[in-house]
């Protein structure tokens, strides 16, 4: 060898090049040692994987059990048994002398809470009361009866216009008054006091009542006791709002209806009550 050649330094890849150790041929296998901690590992494992399969498949028919037991648990409030629908419970309310139109021996009796300035009110005397009215009252089978619940706090001129009603109910005139106050409910609705009570002795004028007798009657407001005690069974029924319902005889009860319901809810009510 040169001595060129034994001078010459080892390159930077023959230095990391890893050497082969070489082992002698045995009928052994050898097995390193982090190769035997991880078979062992391994084995501990699966030992306790087994273990946990093992006890969900013997403890889930008891689970099964608890999760069947709780489902079965009947719930606080009974239900209906099929077949028979809960009835709605019966009010009886006194008529008293209150305004009725119709045939005074109908069958059926509708009871209204109104409100002469209520805008839902006047929408049941517009768009429902004309067929009830058709089918119903003038055919005998249903007297209808007005009673007051003026909403002061909400319609400043309503307990006027009850009083007033009850003025002209006084000559005769009662369905006419109340007509005509719910047919210009509008016009009235949004005066003040002064005007609107104004307005109320002209419709008696309008109405050909006696004017001074109608006057009187407003401006002492000769019934503030009768729509007082009106408003007060109101209550006593359950009345809240306007307009509100009570459909059914003395004898039976009455079944509550509440708010501008359309025709075809009257008629299936009544229909019942009459079969």
């Amino acid at each position: 060898m040169s001595e060129d050649n034994q001078n010459k330094p080892i390159s930077e890849d023959n230095q990391n090049m890893p050497t082969t150790e070489e082992k002698p041929q045995s009928n052994h296998i050898s097995v390193k040692r982090s190769t035997y901690n991880k078979l062992i590992v391994g084995i501990v494992l699966s030992l306790i994987a087994v273990s946990f399969f093992g006890g969900y498949v013997i403890g889930g028919h008891e689970t099964k059990n608890v999760a069947q037991t709780i489902q079965t648990i009947p719930t606080t409030n009974p239900q209906p048994t099929q077949g028979q629908p809960t009835q709605p419970s019966k009010v009886f309310v006194t008529l008293g002398d209150s305004p009725a139109e119709g045939n005074q021996n109908a069958p059926v009796t509708i009871v209204e809470f109104s409100d002469f300035q209520c805008p839902f009110c006047g929408a049941f005397y517009s768009q429902t009361l004309p067929q009830i009215q058709k089918d119903y009252i003038d055919s005998g089978k249903v007297k209808l009866v007005y009673r007051d619940f003026p909403l002061e706090n909400i319609h400043q001129n309503a307990k006027t216009a009850s009083l007033a009603a009850q003025c002209a109910n006084e000559q005769g005139k009662f369905w006419e008054y109340h007509n005509m106050l719910f047919s210009s409910q509008h016009d009235w609705a949004t005066l003040d006091s002064i005007n609107a009570t104004n307005a109320f002795k002209q419709f008696a004028v309008d109405l050909k009542l006696d004017s001074n007798n109608f006057n009187s009657c407003v401006d002492s407001s000769k019934y503030q006791d009768k729509v007082n005690k009106n408003f007060q069974d109101g209550t006593t029924y359950g009345v809240s709002g306007t307009p509100t319902f009570f459909i059914g005889d003395d004898k039976n009860g009455y079944i509550q209806l509440v708010g501008a319901q359309p025709y075809s809810v009257f008629k299936q009510e009544i229909d019942q009550q009459l079969h």
